[in-house]
C-alpha cells in the first residue's frame, strides 16, 4: 500500500481541514470552545484516520479506520450546514466546502471498498451454512 500522503483523498481532506481552520477563525468568540472546536476536530479526524489506518496490519483494520473517517466526514458535513445556517460561514463558502465533502465521501467509500475487496474474509461475519 502506498504512503497515505500520496493518496488524493488524504491530500484533499488535509486541504479541507486547513480551509476549515481558516473559516472558524472568524466564528464568534462564544463558539471558541463550541462549534469551532467541534468542526475542527471532526474535520481533522478524517485525514488522521486515513493515516492511522494505512499503517494497520490487515486490510480489515485499514477498512475499519476508513469507515471511521467516513463517519467523521459526515459529522463535518452536518457541522458545516449548522455553521452556514447560523450565519458563521457565508453561503457560497459553505456550498463549496459541502461539495468537497460530498466528493471526499465518494472517494473514501471507493477506497474502503477497494481495501475490503483485498481483505481475506472474516469468519466471524460469515453466515452459517445450511444443512
Amino acid at each position: 500500500m502506498q504512503h497515505y500522503s500520496k493518496l488524493e483523498v488524504w491530500r484533499r481532506s488535509h486541504e479541507l481541514v486547513l480551509a476549515l481552520y481558516r473559516c472558524t477563525d472568524s466564528f464568534p468568540v462564544t463558539e471558541r470552545y463550541g462549534l469551532s472546536t467541534q468542526l475542527r476536530r471532526a474535520a481533522s479526524s478524517v485525514p488522521t484516520n486515513i493515516a492511522e489506518g494505512s499503517k494497520r496490519a490487515t486490510p480489515n483494520d485499514y477498512a475499519h479506520f476508513l469507515n471511521i473517517a467516513e463517519g467523521s466526514l459526515s459529522e463535518t458535513e452536518y457541522l458545516l450546514i449548522l455553521s452556514r445556517d447560523l450565519g458563521y460561514i457565508p453561503q457560497d463558502v459553505a456550498r463549496d466546502r459541502l461539495a468537497e465533502v460530498s466528493e471526499l465521501l465518494r472517494m473514501l467509500h471507493a477506497l474502503r471498498k477497494t481495501v475490503q475487496k483485498d481483505a481475506p474474509p472474516n469468519p466471524a461475519l460469515q453466515k452459517p451454512a445450511r444443512a
